[in-house]
């Protein structure tokens, strides 16, 4: 563990208690960012925002995260790009303030609709383009090779009709509606 790492671990005597709170808050969000394929940071960041009862600048949440100003610029302009933070003002200020998007559900949607959904239709497009190639090669090919291409579109077929499900499963999630599990289990057939 680096020696800045170590500090951001220790707690402080000198720090009140809420503030000790905050930050094992904002480290757990953290952690699942990171497990979500986000920076740490990012987490940290909306954590102690979303905590906040009022915008913060950037050099208060360099101060609370011990982190650097450069970092905590690029995690949130990372974060504004999501609509995990706003931007906001305040009259008479000179400095940019800022704000977590308080709805978790809004957030979690968000990801969903351009992360997971986009991965999903790629792997469904790429399915179908293997298929296509399996198709297009059968012809041409002895029964042993025959066999397999047949194996290879049978399985391609189930891994395109699992993805088909996630798609669906993902988009009931991103619309707020119930989930039916027989539905995942239409995807799996018998070999």
């Amino acid at each position: 563990m680096s020696t800045a790492a170590a500090k951001q671990e220790e707690p402080n005597d000198s720090q009140p208690l809420w503030r000790e709170a905050e930050l094992q808050a904002a480290d757990a969000i953290g952690r699942l960012m990171e497990f979500w394929g986000f920076r740490r940071h990012m987490g940290r960041l909306w954590t102690v925002l979303y905590l906040s009862p009022e915008p913060m600048t950037t050099a208060e949440l360099s101060d609370t995260l011990r982190l650097s100003s450069s970092a905590v610029s690029l995690s949130l302009g990372e974060l504004v790009r999501w609509g995990a933070v706003r931007k906001t003002w305040r009259p008479g200020e000179r400095k940019d303030f800022y704000e977590a998007e308080n709805s978790v559900w809004k957030l979690l949607r968000r990801v969903y609709e351009r992360r997971e959904l986009n991965l999903i239709k790629e792997a469904v497009d790429a399915f179908a383009e293997a298929q296509a190639r399996l198709e297009a090669a059968r012809p041409g090919l002895g029964p042993e090779e025959r066999r397999r291409v047949d194996f290879m579109r049978k399985r391609l077929s189930r891994l395109s009709a699992l993805s088909k499900v996630g798609e669906r499963l993902v988009r009931l999630i991103v619309a707020g509606r119930p989930i039916n599990p027989t539905d995942l289990q239409s995807a799996e057939e018998e070999d």
